[in-house]
């Protein structure tokens, strides 16, 4: 900053206009709030840029981290609101990339950043042993971290002519603080449940001594020691590609039709079948956060506007999954008594990025627009205020996905649609043979149709 102080700028004021000046403010009838903001603070527009960038990068490798633990985490409620957590940290990228472009720094630049000490401990954070420690990591490590990053770095830029820095800090803050409160609650839970509190506490001081090491989040605190014995080092992180769910749930993944799965139908045809049906499809949309979170994970880097889009829709299935499971209530279920159909992260999780995709933008979603306005129809004919509300909702998301789904799928992949509709028919055709869903002379006489695929598969 310049060393030009204030008292060494000599004040040209003239004594007349100034007298008149200080009439008229006595004459003025109204007294607004003042301002309390001071001119001045600790960075440069330089100094704001190299924090923020670092601020973007870990935001962004955090989004990318946990879908890369979509499949593997079991329990419920911590897969639903990850997929949360994912899309707020996708989000606070966004909002500190559009802040870094508009203080001079090229978007390309901003999305080429790579920073090798962050990405070995982004590395150490997902080789954590199991979903507590995964939250040690994310939540009290770095989390808490760039909480406190963020608030130190609002208090000392400029409030004035730094204001939008602030405010976008004081926006990705927002999301922060119920994010945190609810990481401590759910690591308290397993604690109480009997997971070793201790093994949890030696995960989070190692992981907080290998981000001292590195200087902190903003790379600017003094540097500590680092830990040896990486398990990292030892054996890199490898995401799982199968899905795993908690013990409150029977599961099936040899076929994708209820009924089936059910060893009989609960109801005979019509609307009151149609409805449960609907309503355990989006119970059962933990496929669909599972799918793309993995998908943002495996496409990592390729393009930041494809990873933001997924983040979002990663948010948006969390959402159906609670809408199913909170609908299933409504209807007088306990949710873990209808068995959750896995079939399709079985075959999606080993799958190519751009496979998976296709399967559920051409397939699952457009399946579900099908029958939907058929649905919304029934419902608003019978006053089933319950599917007239969630129906509505997940229509707009539905086709909102389709049309996002859509750019993605342009950004990653160089097929031609019919080439790569072809090559996904055929991918899900060989794995629903391989767990047994369908029989070897239905997958010898050709890849399945859509329709097909929309019955055993789905979303």
């Amino acid at each position: 900053m310049s060393d030009l102080l204030p008292l060494d700028v000599p004040t040209a004021s003239r004594p007349q206009q100034r007298e008149q000046a200080a009439i008229r403010r006595q004459a003025y009838p109204y007294r607004f709030p003042r301002d309390s903001r001071r001119l001045g603070g600790a960075y440069t527009v330089a100094d704001s840029v190299a924090r923020l960038t670092r601020f973007f990068y870990l935001e962004r490798r955090l989004a990318q981290a946990i879908g890369a633990w979509a499949l593997a985490i079991p329990d419920f409620e911590v897969k639903v609101e990850s997929g949360r957590h994912l899309y707020w940290h996708a989000d606070a990228a966004r909002r500190l990339r559009e802040r870094l472009h508009e203080q001079e720094k090229r978007v390309g630049a901003i999305d080429a950043f790579r920073d090798a000490d962050i990405d070995r401990l982004i590395d150490e954070v997902l080789s954590a042993a199991d979903a507590p420690e995964l939250l040690v990591g994310v939540h009290q490590v770095l989390g808490r971290a760039l909480e406190t990053a963020y608030h130190h770095h609002a208090e000392r830029t400029c409030q004035i002519a730094d204001a939008p820095t602030v405010r976008v800090l004081a926006q990705i803050l927002v999301d922060y603080q119920p994010m945190l409160a609810w990481a401590d609650q759910a690591i308290a839970a397993y604690v109480a449940g009997g997971i070793d509190q201790a093994r949890l506490e030696r995960w989070r001081w190692h992981c907080d001594r290998l981000l001292a090491s590195i200087g902190g989040v903003t790379g600017a605190d003094r540097l500590g020691p680092a830990p040896t014995g990486l398990r990292s080092v030892a054996k890199p992180f490898v995401r799982d590609t199968a899905p795993r769910r908690d013990a409150r749930f029977e599961t099936f993944d040899r076929t994708g039709d209820y009924d089936t799965a059910d060893g009989g139908a609960r109801l005979a045809p019509g609307y009151e079948k149609e409805r449960l049906g609907f309503i355990r499809a989006q119970r059962d949309e933990i496929d669909a956060i599972e799918a793309f979170g993995t998908v943002l994970w495996d496409i990592r880097f390729s393009d930041f506007d494809s990873e933001y889009r997924l983040a979002r829709m990663v948010w948006d299935e969390a959402r159906h999954t609670e809408i199913g499971n909170r609908s299933m209530m409504a209807l007088g279920f306990d949710p873990f008594e209808l068995p959750n159909r896995l079939t399709p992260s079985t075959c999606r999780g080993p799958m190519e990025p751009t496979l998976a995709l296709a399967e559920i933008n051409m397939v699952g979603e457009v399946g579900v627009l099908k029958m939907i306005n058929g649905i919304i129809d029934e419902a608003t004919s019978r006053g089933d205020a319950l599917m007239m509300h969630i129906a509505d909702h997940i229509r707009a998301d539905e086709r909102t996905h389709v049309r996002s789904g859509q750019v993605v799928m342009k950004n990653i992949c160089d097929l031609e649609v019919q080439e790569l509709d072809q090559r996904m028919r055929a991918a899900f055709t060989r794995c629903l043979y391989e767990i047994g869903a369908i029989t070897k002379g239905e997958a010898d006489v050709g890849s399945l149709s859509r329709e097909s695929l929309e019955h055993l598969i789905g979303e």
